[in-house]
């Protein structure tokens, strides 16, 4: 199946994708500015990121009841809210305030990346072809857009609240489009199987390691640029914009990669890939040589995070596939911000180097957790156990 099929199959909930994509590069590209408009430490705003966890955590309990409340609109709401939410913590001057309003954007962006994937799964499901891949995809071309203009509209000296107000725009004027009827299956007569918390916990392992791996890149290439290699701000606007470009690439590429490997195979061959980048932007002496470690980790963890979804939707019974999904994506999601305090942490003790050198042995534990997950069996339906024995 193509590229172009999927997206098309996908299409509403790949605008979503595209949404938070759009944001999460523009803030990337904001993080010098961010940092200086709070005049804190590295140590403290990678703590102060960690509010958004907070709101993570509530996702994780609130987005299968949101969603079934919310139903076909599930997704509307989501966008609304992350539109709302990321003007707050732009125009914040007091770290405490900006760590609360994080913890918004964490709650908002969590509940509508839980819909988005559940989505995608369930059409996965219903045409029994790969979509995830695709999907992320989105994100990915997004997010180098919205890194790209806003290290554009840094140069020029606009304020950070009016790139993401403009972005919201954007973003409400896709609202329409995304409503997707959405059909909740209900147990399968005679099952009695047990809560899914093993292949959950793998998963979602996998899946954290690999957006961990991703954030640092996104949180910190931009100060990794302009600080420790003398980049001006276009150049370490880069520097999350080689992330986003690569791992579009490497996405649209796992899309077709993922009809013909099993998906723990292209994660250990993936975490590989990146590790090997993130070894490079560590030591690179100049911009363009950490350029190309971005880019090298970008198509490397670009596949790791959507083939755990993906994973996840296939081990679990179909009635328990949107609750897995979310308890999943928001282990994984929560990630983007246990990655940036870690990072600030590391960046204060040890500097930079080390702290991107450690994500490189951070990608490599995926190759374990990929192998123990290889170990535990696929959940058949009913109509393809029929299937299979006709």
């Amino acid at each position: 199946m193509s590229v172009r099929n999927a997206l098309y199959i996908s299409r509403r909930p790949a605008a979503a994708f595209v949404v938070i994509g759009l944001f999460w590069g523009c803030f990337a590209a904001h993080v010098p500015v961010l940092k200086a408009q709070l005049d804190v430490s590295d140590a403290l705003f990678g703590t102060l990121l960690l509010g958004s966890a907070t709101g993570l955590v509530s996702a994780m309990w609130l987005a299968p009841r949101a969603d079934q409340v919310l139903g076909a609109r599930a997704m509307q709401v989501g966008v609304i809210a992350l539109a709302g939410a990321w003007l707050l913590p732009s125009v914040m001057t007091v770290p405490l305030l900006f760590a609360a309003t994080m913890a918004l954007v964490g709650l908002a962006s969590g509940l509508l990346d839980v819909v988005m994937n559940a989505r995608v799964s369930e059409l996965e499901a219903l045409h029994r072809r790969p979509l995830m891949n695709a999907n992320h995809a989105m994100f990915s071309v997004a997010y180098a857009i919205g890194a790209l203009v806003a290290g554009a509209t840094r140069e020029a000296g606009v304020p950070p609240v009016y790139v993401f107000a403009a972005f919201g725009i954007v973003s409400v004027m896709m609202v329409p489009f995304m409503r997707m009827d959405v059909t909740h299956v209900a147990a399968e007569d005679g099952y009695a199987g047990r809560y899914p918390l093993w292949p959950i916990a793998l998963c979602g392992a996998i899946v954290l390691v690999a957006f961990m791996s991703e954030a640092t890149v996104e949180a910190w290439s931009a100060l990794h640029v302009e600080r420790t290699l003398g980049g001006g701000a276009a150049e370490g606007a880069m520097g999350p914009a080689m992330l986003g470009i690569t791992m579009a690439i490497g996405r649209f590429s796992g899309q077709v990669v993922a009809e013909r490997l099993r998906e723990v195979t292209v994660v250990v061959i993936a975490s590989v890939i990146s590790a090997t980048g993130a070894v490079i932007a560590a030591i690179a002496p100049t911009p363009m040589v950490a350029y190309l470690g971005f880019g090298i980790l970008g198509l490397g963890v670009s596949v790791i995070g959507p083939m755990g979804l993906a994973l996840i939707g296939k081990l679990v019974a179909p009635h328990l596939r949107t609750e897995a999904i979310s308890r999943t994506a928001v282990i994984g999601f929560s990630g983007f911000f246990f990655a940036p305090m870690l990072m600030g942490l590391m960046s204060e003790a040890f500097g930079l180097r080390m702290a991107f050198g450690g994500v490189a042995v951070l990608l490599l534990v995926t190759v374990p957790l990929a192998l123990m997950a290889a170990r535990l069996p696929f959940h058949a339906t009913a109509q393809q156990r029929s299937a299979a024995t006709q």
